[in-house]
């Protein structure tokens, strides 16, 4: 076995090589790519010719030879080897089987090691004539979890758009995700699309973001590039929704123009003018006004609508009184984002059902809070609080209760508290949607003291749907000094109140006397609906059903 440095042109082709198909165009490519950034790094293996001449014949390398003349080199090494009793054919066909490519993690891991070792994502593209865009999506690997690593290595790759998502999501989320979707023995595919669809974030742009670095800042928004954003745009992004609604919020409060107002958009994305108001699709005037609101995208989008004339005053009236410009009041961004006040809604309900389950209740105040319950905003007739309506729904549990082994109805004063109870915890409730109960469910849970129940809303979930006023409104009556940084200022709160108890007071059961008024308003009994409730001399009279009496008689008794 010699090495030699012999002319590429003067090799002449093995006729018993195992490859004689045609290798692809993009393969041929790569090759070349490849000698002529780092040269032939296998030298081809040669044998002398048989009939005993000075040339040689290639037993192996017949590609490596070819791009080695594409690429102009005028000599290379070659292995010389003794020549084969079958010219070369079993020799050949073993390397051509032999030979494997890379799996895309070992290539990562090849990648790596260049770049460790001075090597540019540009160099290493060119030398294995690959795009930037490929090595990229290779070094993507470094953020994967290793466990999903090794199973990538045995050849089941997610595709570009799912190993993104993977990659950017952090190792925990990984690993919890990894837990429920990774391969059992009966089935070792892995469905990436579920993994990556559990680790998708939304993501929030900083093209798409009105504020600066100062607002970003304070919210304590992070820029991640994305790496496969085209290179003409800003691919800085952000999975913090929050925190990029908020900043935009607050630059749209500091930036309204005087005649402008902060809008909402109904659910279909359209913004929401003042009643009245006619929206300007043309160039505005100086007497329009501006609605400024956040599109689905978190955009800040802004539209100019105009207010209807005055009406003008009859002749007669004080001519010093002009007639009043309609003002447009704007909008501030909420104390309480959408998030908050559904947690509100939940841990309401937890307070109030808690307060249900364990409080002191008098059975007349018992009593009150059942026709209270039913009242609700979210009770059904038909169907009561869910189930099949024909066998009660989720009531007849409660009302079986009352019944004997013998099917009598017949309890005791305990029993009957123990089911009261149970019904208005399955009647009453905080949550948004439309289990709510509304108003008298903050009424009920006042008037049991659930206020004692709620829980600890000091939490960084809950405090991070706040306001900046009113995240900083919350450090009173603490040793906390609100920061330059609207996450320090929810960090250091969460600190102080880890040992402690904070209950926001939008979520305390206090209903205000004008939503007490309204709510009255609406459900009082009018004249007609007098005429079906029957007058306490009526009870037991002579138009009393038969058996009408024992029930009444029942329900008096479980009363006392």
């Amino acid at each position: 076995m010699e090495l030699k440095f012999l002319d590429p042109r003067s090799l002449k082709d093995n006729p018993d090589k195992a490859r004689r198909s045609k290798s692809s165009p993009q393969a041929d490519a790569l090759l070349l790519a490849t000698i002529k950034a780092v040269g032939i790094v296998q030298p081809p293996v040669v044998a002398a010719e048989a009939d005993g001449g000075n040339g040689f014949v290639l037993d192996e390398g017949h590609r490596r030879v070819k791009q080695a003349i594409a690429a102009g080199l005028e000599e290379i090494a070659v292995l010389v080897v003794p020549r084969a009793e079958d010219g070369g054919a079993m020799r050949s066909l073993v390397t051509t089987i032999a030979h494997e490519q890379l799996n895309p993690v070992d290539q990562w891991r090849a990648i790596e090691r260049l770049v460790a070792l001075g090597w540019t994502e540009e160099a290493i593209g060119i030398a294995l004539a690959q795009s930037v865009r490929q090595i990229k999506k290779l070094r993507l690997l470094a953020n994967v979890l290793p466990a999903m690593l090794d199973h990538m290595a045995k050849g089941d790759i997610p595709d570009e758009r799912q190993l993104r998502t993977i990659a950017a999501a952090s190792l925990e989320d990984q690993k919890e995700v990894w837990k429920a979707n990774k391969p059992s023995k009966g089935d070792p595919q892995v469905s990436w699309w579920s993994v990556a669809n559990a680790l998708a974030k939304t993501r929030m742009y900083a093209r798409d973001a009105s504020f600066g670095d100062d607002l970003a800042q304070a919210y304590g928004i992070a820029w991640v590039e994305d790496l496969f954003a085209p290179a003409d745009q800003d691919s800085r992004y952000t999975t913090d929704v929050e925190a990029f609604l908020g900043a935009q919020q607050e630059w749209m409060t500091q930036n309204l123009p005087k005649k402008g107002v902060i809008a909402d958009v109904s659910n279909y994305g359209e913004v929401k003018l003042p009643p009245k108001a006619e929206r300007v699709y043309g160039t505005p005037k100086k007497s329009d006004h501006a609605a400024m609101y956040l599109d689905r995208e978190g955009k800040v989008k802004t539209v100019h609508f105009r207010m209807p004339e005055a009406k003008k005053k009859a002749k007669g009236s004080d001519a010093g009184d002009s007639a009043d410009e309609t003002i447009v009041v704007s909008k501030p961004r909420p104390d309480v984002t959408r998030k908050g006040i559904e947690m509100i809604g939940d841990l309401r309900t937890d307070a109030l059902h808690e307060a249900l389950s364990r409080a002191p209740i008098e059975d007349d105040t018992l009593l009150a809070l059942l026709v209270l319950a039913f009242a609700g905003q979210n009770v059904r007739v038909d169907s009561g609080a869910g189930g099949d309506f024909r066998f009660g729904g989720r009531f007849g549990r409660h009302a079986a209760a009352l019944f004997d082994a013998e099917g009598k109805f017949a309890f005791d004063t305990d029993t009957l508290r123990i089911a009261a109870r149970g019904v208005l915890m399955d009647v009453l409730s905080c949550r948004e949607g439309i289990s709510k109960s509304g108003i008298v469910a903050i009424v009920a849970g006042g008037t049991i003291g659930a206020d004692g129940f709620l829980a600890n809303m000091g939490t960084e979930d809950f405090l991070s749907c706040l306001s900046r006023p009113a995240l900083e409104g919350s450090c009173a009556d603490t040793p906390v000094l609100p920061r330059a940084r609207v996450k320090d200022t929810r960090a250091a709160l969460v600190e102080h109140f880890k040992e402690g108890h904070f209950v926001h007071p939008a979520a305390l059961f206090a209903p205000d006397a004008t939503s007490i008024a309204e709510w009255l308003a609406k459900s009082a009994v009018t004249e007609v609906e007098d005429d079906d409730v029957p007058d306490a001399e009526d009870v037991g009279g002579e138009d009393q059903a038969p058996g009408d009496h024992e029930i009444e008689e029942g329900y008096r008794e479980a009363a006392e």
